[in-house]
């Protein structure tokens, strides 16, 4: 899965989730059950263990929204890397209730073979599925974008770094270390704007801009003419133009 939905309402209803179907798997089909334990025991596992799953995947979707933020972008190997987190929070955060809380006979090794290895079997497909339903509702690209008065409204890391201009106003975006910089008209006046975020980001976000070096993206309405092979000139800016890039602005 290369997308999150960094929402934490949206990640603790699957932490809420998977703690139910963790309690009704666990007291009803019991899947250790060794003929030795009692209801009171099992109610203080299924209880327990619920507990600690919705608390593993809360902090793994307050990490996770953490590690979003700072690199603004996501991947298959982040998504099994989560996976893989909230599996060893859980493990770890079991034993601990198992042994200090049950008084548990089971060594890790034991804990790990008899009880985990089948949560974990049941449990990651489940958790796979409703990663991938949540990231479906993610506000669409579109959103971004009201047509109705072409606004667009571009948000960085911060609170504070959001900027709401005319799509038609938008005429270049520019690499600036951890930031961006918004190249745009305010009336007839060229503004500029720095917003903590990633070129990618922007790319994604409005797929109207063309990239034309690895450090500009452009709003292609405001292409005015090749000074040279190398340089574009745009409304009130001039542009370098990386030979990577040059061809696929010339078939435009």
């Amino acid at each position: 899965m290369k997308e999150l939905n960094p929402s934490l309402r949206n990640h603790l209803l699957i932490g809420f989730f998977i703690s139910i179907w963790l309690f009704i798997f666990a007291f009803f089909i019991r899947p250790f059950d060794d003929g030795t334990i009692s209801f009171k025991i099992w109610i203080l596992i299924s209880v327990g263990f619920s507990m600690i799953a919705f608390l593993c995947y809360a902090l793994l979707a307050i990490f996770q929204k953490w590690v979003y933020q700072r690199i603004s972008k996501w991947n298959i190997g982040f998504e099994i890397a989560s996976i893989i987190l909230f599996q060893l929070l859980f493990l770890i955060s079991t034993y601990a209730y198992y042994k200090f809380v049950l008084n548990g006979g089971y060594i890790f090794l034991q804990f790990v073979r008899i009880i985990i290895l089948k949560l974990a079997l049941i449990s990651t497909p489940i958790i796979i599925l409703a990663r991938i339903y949540v990231v479906k509702l993610i506000p669409a690209k579109i959103e971004n974008i009201l047509p109705e008065n072409d606004d667009i409204i571009i948000r960085g890391e911060n609170k504070l770094d959001i900027l709401k201009i005319r799509k038609s106003d938008l005429i270049c975006v520019s690499n600036a270390q951890n930031y961006v910089e918004i190249f745009f008209l305010d009336g007839h006046q060229l503004k500029t704007k720095l917003i903590r975020s990633t070129l990618k980001k922007i790319q994604n976000d409005f797929d109207f801009l063309i990239q034309i070096h690895r450090s500009h993206l452009i709003n292609p309405s405001h292409f005015k003419a090749w000074k040279n092979q190398d340089t574009i000139s745009l409304t009130q800016i001039e542009l370098p133009v990386s030979k990577n890039y040059r061809e696929h602005l010339l078939s435009l």
